[in-house]
């Protein structure tokens, strides 16, 4: 049985980085805690949008975006904070039918930007290859 396991965990390894070219496992569940709704930044191809124009476009042609309002705007860009959490109880108002966007938070690609997961989230990304994998890897070459 432990041989099985092993063998399922190389595999997906392997998976994860080859075939979905990631570095990191998401681990853990949602906390409820509505952070990652707020204060946040919006990428569009590769860069963040920067202002109210780019903004007003990118609304037109996905709908998602008119949850998002402007909170602020920083040397990165803009800053949004969605309209449809619950700042009471940190719970999203439309929860069963939100966008594929927020049932994907937490992407690894967060890290690529500069940010960080809030304090206390849930969430957890863990490397997909150890360090001791990646050096004995290196050195074997």
């Amino acid at each position: 049985m432990k041989l099985i396991k092993e063998y399922l965990y190389k595999f997906k390894q392997q998976f994860y980085s080859k075939i979905l070219g990631r570095k990191y496992f998401r681990k853990g569940h949602c906390s409820c805690c509505g952070r990652c709704c707020t204060k946040i930044y919006v990428r569009h191809s590769k860069d963040v949008i920067k202002t109210e124009k780019e903004f007003e476009n990118l609304k037109k042609g996905h709908f998602f975006y008119s949850y998002l309002k402007v909170i602020g705007k920083d040397d990165m860009g803009l800053i949004f904070e969605c309209s449809k959490l619950d700042k009471d109880t940190g719970m999203c108002t439309v929860h069963s039918t939100r966008p594929a966007i927020c049932r994907k938070y937490p992407q690894e690609e967060i890290f690529s930007m500069g940010a960080s997961l809030a304090e206390n989230c849930g969430y957890s990304f863990e490397p997909i290859f150890s360090f001791e994998e990646v050096l004995k890897k290196v050195c074997h070459k």
